[in-house]
């Protein structure tokens, strides 16, 4: 069984020699009884080739580096390569390998991934899936996949671009539910309107709960793009341990949600927060504050891109938002914030002595001809004053310089760094 813990580190692949508990390790080779016209038996032999840990897709990736797509086909190849070439040298057993991998799958690579986890089934090189990522993926293949993989090994699923739907969902959350030492669950486009709810769409909804609640080891959990409106509640109590990690984004969450998680267990657990795409202008704003003052002990990485946050929510947000001793990264890309704002926040978060990035937005004095209150289809569409916003950048930089903190990085790149994943925070 594979053990559960991350793999080395991203972008570099290890290959490890086990002789770990063998007793034979430490013996003298036996002697042949042929007269020595055979070798003698190789004292170690691979058993463990870790794969684990490459760079997936983004900008910071070394180009001579293997990626997580790249490793997928090697490995795939290899396994169907090994199955088809046949068996070795007559009696002599080849030693098993055990192959961790992460592998990335869509539509076109999905048949021959397939061929390779079946080969790989009472082969000398036994695929051992670590992290799954699925991406736009019919349901059926996505069952296909999760039922050829080890259940003793999968960590993570992360289904992408599926619109499963509740009713996908609901045919597939059983074949995940049987890992039980999954420990991140990462789906997205999970459609089924709590507004307007029909008797299949309850049945569904109901069913997942169910579900759910058979993982005994999740920590991180991912619902991006999914309605959720007034259902948080139902979703979090079925988990039976603590999230360490939650992505709502784009969630349309109500008050009611925000104030369920953070009286809830999982708040004060959180090292990882999402709420992108979530208006906290309004009602929403004063649940929020109550949830970052839940979870202020812990949180170490928060994103809050196109929340509606203009100055006035975020100055009335700073006094429990710089209580999080221990953020390491603040994402506020896409909010319509002023110069005058970004200089509080980068003032009054010099407590935060851990804090190492900051994704902030293009200042509203960079614009022309802005209207108010700003969408943020607009901030992220509309023409900067390039002459205004290299000013702000200058200032901004000062101010860091002059406050000790040149190793704290204030960007408006939202794309020019890797998100932190959960389990390397």
């Amino acid at each position: 069984m594979c053990p559960l813990q991350p793999g080395p580190a991203a972008g570099a692949a290890q290959h490890r020699e086990h002789a770990g508990g063998d007793p034979r390790a430490d013996s003298p080779a036996p002697r042949p009884r042929d007269g020595g016209r055979h070798a003698a038996p190789l004292q170690h032999a691979l058993r463990v080739l870790d794969m684990t840990g490459l760079l997936d897709d983004g900008v910071e990736q070394d180009p001579g580096t293997m990626s997580m797509w790249d490793c997928t086909a090697a490995v795939a190849r290899t396994c169907i390569a090994q199955q088809q070439g046949g068996a070795g040298e007559p009696g002599l057993a080849p030693v098993p390998v055990e192959v961790r991998v992460d592998l990335r799958v869509n539509r076109a690579s999905y048949a021959f991934l397939r061929e390779a986890l079946r080969s790989s089934v009472g082969s000398p090189l036994r695929l051992c899936c670590r992290d799954l990522r699925a991406e736009d993926l019919p349901m059926r293949n996505t069952v296909a996949l999760l039922q050829l993989l080890d259940a003793g090994c999968l960590r993570r699923v992360d289904l992408r671009f599926n619109n499963l739907g509740l009713r996908g969902l609901s045919v597939i959350i059983p074949h995940v539910a049987r890992f039980q030492h999954l420990a991140s669950l990462r789906l997205h486009y999970v459609h089924g309107d709590s507004r307007q709810p029909s008797v299949d769409g309850e049945d569904n909804f109901r069913y997942f709960l169910a579900q759910m609640g058979r993982f005994t080891r999740l920590r991180e959990l991912s619902m991006g793009s999914s309605l959720l409106s007034g259902r948080l509640d139902q979703l979090l109590s079925t988990l039976q341990s603590p999230l360490e990690s939650l992505e709502l984004a784009f969630c349309a969450l109500l008050p009611e949600d925000l104030r369920f998680l953070a009286r809830s267990p999982h708040a004060v657990h959180l090292k990882k927060l999402d709420l992108s795409g979530n208006d906290l202008s309004g009602s929403q704003l004063e649940p929020f504050q109550g949830l970052l003052q839940a979870a202020a002990a812990t949180l170490l990485h928060l994103e809050l891109t196109e929340c509606q946050l203009a100055d006035t929510q975020l100055l009335a947000t700073l006094p429990v938002l710089t209580r999080c001793a221990s953020l390491r990264y603040l994402g506020l890309y896409g909010n319509p914030l002023s110069m005058a704002g970004l200089k509080e926040l980068l003032r009054d978060s010099a407590v935060q002595a851990e804090l190492r990035t900051v994704v902030h937005p293009f200042p509203v004095d960079c614009y022309e001809g802005l209207p108010w209150p700003p969408p943020a289809s607009v901030l992220l569409e509309a023409s900067i004053n390039e002459e205004k916003f290299a000013r702000v950048e200058a200032e901004l930089h000062q101010l860091l310089l002059a406050s000790g903190r040149a190793h704290v990085l204030w960007t408006t790149d939202i794309y020019g760094r890797l998100a932190a994943d959960y389990f390397s925070l």
